[in-house]
């Protein structure tokens, strides 16, 4: 009873290592990051941010229309411009303190 042609519930699959649901291969997930192509080449080790402007933005993830095993990592960056319309991208929203 897989959804092959569509994403999923929240939930739908287990939690990965860090206890995160629906990482990989659900969605491709909008980032607040500008995208650089040679940012992280020089950027800081812990928490980079991304270049501070830019013409595209980061999506991370695969999504379920994802063919090829290599996109469906949360590494794995994309870069869509942010106008994008399209059935297989989403985003997570998040709360820090």
């Amino acid at each position: 009873d897989r959804y092959d042609n569509g994403t999923t519930p929240v939930g739908y699959y287990s939690a990965n290592n860090y206890g995160l649901c629906d990482m990989h291969g659900n969605v491709w997930e909008w980032c607040w990051d500008w995208y650089g192509e040679e940012y992280y080449k020089e950027s800081p080790t812990n928490d980079p941010k991304g270049p501070s402007v830019g013409s595209y933005r980061v999506v991370r993830g695969g999504s379920w229309s994802s063919n090829v095993a290599v996109f469906l990592r949360s590494a794995r960056r994309s870069r869509p411009e942010p106008d994008y319309e399209g059935g297989s991208g989403g985003f997570r929203p998040v709360r820090s303190s």
